[in-house]
């Protein structure tokens, strides 16, 4: 894969210890489930043996991907950007004007986004409405479910 892939420092980081998590300890609990499973005999006819293998053939991916990942990753300096518009990065309180409600929003990189803990891509449907909007403007955003109001009440860069 080419192109850089912009991230938080925080999401940097954790894609990180997930890498070095996978590369020691993961890894040798795969390797070693392999040894007992190769032990049991007959390879032909071995599920656990099979199990083991697509088990390694899986993290051998996932850590190839971390790995490519963190190789084109560009940490995002916050110091650079503006701060009356919402780009990545921000946290973002918006009101739904069609219930009333409010929501807050950090605007993340695809790979960090996490609906649970208010973390949305920007390459998401709300990421995307929202992006270079300034405080106070309104937003008429496209979902899934038809097209939500918002208006944005804060953007804070922490």
């Amino acid at each position: 894969m080419s192109g850089k892939i912009v991230l938080s420092r925080e999401g940097y980081d954790k894609l990180f210890e997930e890498l070095q998590y996978l590369k020691s300890t993961k890894r040798r609990e795969v390797t070693e489930a392999l040894s007992v499973a190769r032990a049991h005999g007959d390879l032909k006819e071995n599920a656990e043996y099979d199990a083991a293998k697509e088990a390694k053939a899986h993290l051998e991916t996932r850590i190839s991907q971390l790995e490519d990942k963190l190789s084109r990753a560009q940490i995002l300096d916050l110091a650079n950007v503006p701060k009356d518009k919402v780009f990545l990065g921000a946290t973002v309180e918006v009101e739904n004007l069609k219930v009333k409600e409010k929501f807050t929003y950090r605007l993340v990189a695809e790979d960090e986004a996490d609906f649970d803990s208010g973390k949305i891509a920007v390459t998401s449907p709300i990421g995307k409405g929202l992006l270079g909007r300034a405080l106070y403007e309104e937003a008429e955003i496209r979902v899934p479910a038809g097209v939500i109001k918002m208006k944005i009440l804060k953007i804070e860069y922490v």
